[in-house]
């Protein structure tokens, strides 16, 4: 075997259509695009288009809405909590609360709130002033001898 008798799988190879190169390639003149129009112009793109028949997004039912009234509470498990006071992130004999809590890196931003959840293992005794939790959050942290202050109404969360 020599590198001059190296050659491709017959069929495996195709070569490039040269359009616009004189009339008698087949493909001259107006290079396969039919005659003048949008469609035979560069950077034209009449996607969703169907011919005047109804398109696909508009066959098919809308569901659902983002309600603009939504509240969007930074979330935070106490699984989560509990990792930061061992790595003594947060400091256990003040009360934490939600500029603590984004001052030590564990919430990025307040946004609406801070939301406490009862994700995790936790077995800290410590105050938490935020805006709201879970009523297994709460119960969580009081089992512990701790305080869980919510500035909304549990009934709410």
């Amino acid at each position: 075997m020599k590198l001059h008798e190296l050659h491709d799988n017959p069929g495996a190879t195709k070569k490039r259509k040269r359009v616009g190169r004189g009339p008698g390639s087949g493909t001259g003149k107006m290079a396969g695009r039919g005659i003048k129009g949008q469609k035979s112009r560069s950077g034209v793109a009449i996607n969703g288009y169907e011919g005047g028949q109804m398109p696909l997004y508009m066959r098919l039912p809308k569901r659902g809405f983002n309600n603009i009234n939504a509240k969007r509470h930074a979330v935070v498990n106490l699984g989560l909590l509990q990792k930061f006071i061992d790595a003594k992130k947060l400091d256990i004999k003040k009360p934490i609360t939600e500029e603590a809590l984004v001052a030590s890196g564990l919430v990025r931003r307040v946004r609406d709130g801070v939301r406490i959840l009862a994700k995790g293992e936790f077995k800290a005794k410590v105050t938490i002033e935020v805006t709201g939790a879970s009523k297994s959050a709460i119960a969580a942290v009081e089992a512990l001898g701790g305080t869980l202050t919510t500035s909304s109404s549990p009934a709410a969360e």
